[in-house]
């Protein structure tokens, strides 16, 4: 009877160590995972093919970035849902989405450029963003762009901020007009993007590595070869492009930030914020969703015990 319970008694402890080792290997195991950084990436629409959305997902495999979900964009809710616009607010804000009198135009610059008030020329109705503008003189984007660099040429263009631009075109003031054909490469019929959604281990890659080596600079014919921008330059006729890339069409995008890949990711997949890995986090931390939102919009932020503010991007 003694030796069956001794017995007893080295299994329960033998099990007891069990749990423990197991809790240990639990917590180490914890601890060596890394965190996983999040990114939207797109091939723009210059650059739709299904020969070049094999190369991105090649060139992303290769750097052991996962695709997490994939698919296309069409040009009509392109347009309809305003989501280039909202991807580029910055400058998007003064050509599409607000109205003249909502912009914080400094009212003495207008007037010493152009030589009559900022208010009489609002009372006048001779102001207008850049979509209002090109639908009132009957140009379309081509034409507006065309219009715009006449007026810079002749020096009837200010620059007011970062991205904020006005102009005097056909005895009206236009702001941001340059922007209609970039809107347009992606809201023009038969037009589309192709997306990932993407995560990699941010132990084996950077984010400066991501942007840097893996997507590649601004300007294509200035990148690493083998990135994924510079092979698109580097075979854009094998490829099916009908021209080279350039800084503007430069065959694709990528999230420059972990916070602009969930501003993104809201914007163009209409992701939920409280289920996103980088904006749960946030969450978690405080930050309110209503703050989170508009700082994906470019608002204005205090940078100095001055009061001075600037745009946030």
């Amino acid at each position: 009877m003694a030796r069956v319970q001794k017995i007893d008694e080295v299994l329960k402890f033998m099990e007891t160590v069990s749990r423990e080792n197991k809790a240990i290997l639990s917590m180490a195991t914890t601890e060596v995972v890394a965190p996983r950084n999040a990114a939207f990436v797109f091939v723009k629409p210059h650059a739709v093919n299904s020969a070049v959305i094999e190369l991105v997902k090649l060139k992303l495999a290769e750097a052991n970035v996962t695709i997490l979900s994939e698919g296309s964009i069409n040009a009509e809710r392109i347009d309809s849902e305003r989501l280039i616009d909202t991807h580029y607010y910055a400058i998007a804000s003064k050509a599409v989405l607000k109205k003249p009198h909502e912009l914080n135009v400094p009212a003495d610059r207008f007037k010493q450029k152009f030589g009559i008030e900022w208010q009489d020329a609002l009372n006048q109705g001779i102001v207008f963003n850049a979509i209002d503008g090109a639908a009132k003189l009957g140009l379309n984007a081509q034409q507006l762009e065309q219009k715009w660099r006449e007026g810079k040429e002749n020096d009837l263009n200010i620059k007011f901020g970062g991205g904020f631009y006005c102009a005097k075109i056909d005895g009206l003031f236009m702001f941001n007009g340059f922007f209609m054909s970039m809107r347009d490469k992606y809201v023009a019929p038969g037009k589309s993007i192709h997306w990932f959604s993407v995560e990699w281990d941010s132990s084996a890659l950077s984010w400066a590595d991501f942007r840097g080596n893996l997507l590649g600079p601004t300007d294509p014919s200035a990148v690493p070869a083998d990135s994924i921008r510079g092979s698109i330059y580097s075979n854009w006729e094998s490829l099916g492009l009908s021209a080279q890339p350039d800084t503007g069409e430069n065959g694709v995008h990528a999230s420059a930030s972990p916070f602009e890949g969930l501003s993104e990711r809201l914007n163009w997949l209409g992701a939920d914020l409280a289920s996103d890995p980088f904006g749960c986090q946030l969450l978690e931390a405080g930050i309110p969703e209503k703050t989170i939102r508009a700082w994906g919009v470019d608002p204005q932020v205090t940078v100095n015990e001055s009061g001075k503010k600037r745009k946030s991007f």
